[in-house]
């Protein structure tokens, strides 16, 4: 499909919504459908507005339209020796950069090199009122008041539709290596730290419930190093890039469970995983925690929120349960209130993030 700039056609279409009242689902490559509650409206396909707009490797700054893919984004980067940091999840095939900024979602290097919102410069999108607005530019120091381009990060198109995202993007490592070992799911924590104080370039730790795996990532000394010091099995390169693949898109077998709901749960760290079930998968050194089966949801959320974390249903739908867990009366303001500044007759995207308090 040829690059097209479709923002005048979009801004009009939310325009006739917002004078109309007509709810509009957004919708790109559908990679990330299942995620967030149910929306009941109009399709809004923004897939067709696409290309990379500017790319200046010297300054690692991309800029690209909502419905550019993800792969042709980082293929454009891996010709220059650059990258995404974050690691964005794609799940299936088709996912845009729109959909990655707008579901915040980060890959098993999110706790070692940035989150998504860390990424984003800047970004135009189009409010509840057919208003094309820009917030952020190209450089990392831009901001005075709300970083409103950042905020967008991870609101599922509830404040927008994103047309058009910059990000900083990083140079591809010299050298990286994975080693497996034999370690319990409680070991995480305490062996990151130790090998980041060790000044190990530790890039991904994971916890499948039998081996620990752990990604290092950095100056081909550096790596060499951290692996010769591991007592464990390196991996072959091809293996160990299927391995994070199929964390990162959810395609290894743990995620391959029938259809029992799968749970994410998000940690501070060195939180205690006890409680939480025996099926884990640990990721993030043991900051965010996948579950599949049936919890009760209150009990589970209510274990996390002790542990001073949350629980979303990231996957799957329970009946009379939200994808996300309630926001306590100070968050169910503040969202209320950047609902309606933003989306004033709630159109875009209702009920994505939260079913209430969207609507205002």
């Amino acid at each position: 499909m040829a690059d097209t700039d479709q923002t005048e056609a979009l801004r009009a279409r939310v325009a006739a919504a917002a004078e109309q009242g007509e709810p509009l689902s957004i919708v790109g490559g559908g990679s990330k459908h299942f995620y967030g509650g149910p929306v009941q409206g109009s399709a809004l396909d923004v897939s067709g507005h696409r290309g990379i707009v500017s790319y200046e490797p010297t300054e690692l700054v991309l800029t690209a339209r909502a419905g550019t893919p993800i792969t042709e984004i980082e293929d454009a980067l891996a010709a220059q020796g650059q990258r995404l940091i974050f690691e964005p999840p794609q799940f299936s095939a088709g996912a845009t950069l729109g959909g990655v900024v707008a579901a915040g979602l980060a890959g098993p290097r999110r706790p070692y090199g940035g989150a998504v919102r860390d990424m984003v410069l800047g970004l135009r999108l189009i409010n509840g009122r057919g208003e094309l607005m820009r917030f952020g530019g190209e450089v990392m120091k831009n901001v005075a008041g709300y970083d409103v381009a950042r905020l967008n990060a991870g609101a599922l198109g509830t404040l927008g539709v994103i047309t058009e995202v910059s990000l900083k993007v990083l140079p591809s490592p010299a050298a990286r290596a994975t080693v497996a070992m034999e370690a319990a799911p409680t070991q995480c924590h305490e062996l990151s730290e130790g090998w980041l104080r060790d000044g190990r370039p530790l890039s991904g730790l994971v916890h499948d419930g039998e081996r620990l795996y752990a990604r290092f990532e950095g100056a081909a000394s550096a790596v060499d190093d951290a692996v010769s010091a591991m007592e464990g099995e390196a991996l072959e390169p091809a293996s160990a890039d299927a391995l994070w693949q199929s964390i990162r898109d959810h395609g290894h077998a743990f995620f391959a469970q029938g259809e029992a709901p799968l749970w994410r749960i998000a940690l501070p760290p060195a939180s205690d995983l006890t409680g939480f079930g025996d099926q884990l998968l640990i990721d993030w050194s043991g900051q965010q925690v996948w579950l599949r089966g049936y919890p009760a949801p209150a009990t589970l959320r209510a274990r996390a929120a002790a542990e001073g974390g949350s629980a979303t249903l990231f996957r799957g739908r329970i009946e009379g349960v939200d994808a996300f867990p309630a926001l306590d009366r100070v968050q169910s303001r503040l969202h209320h209130n950047l609902k309606k500044a933003f989306d004033p007759q709630g159109i875009l995207n209702p009920g994505r993030l939260y079913p209430d308090a969207e609507i205002c």
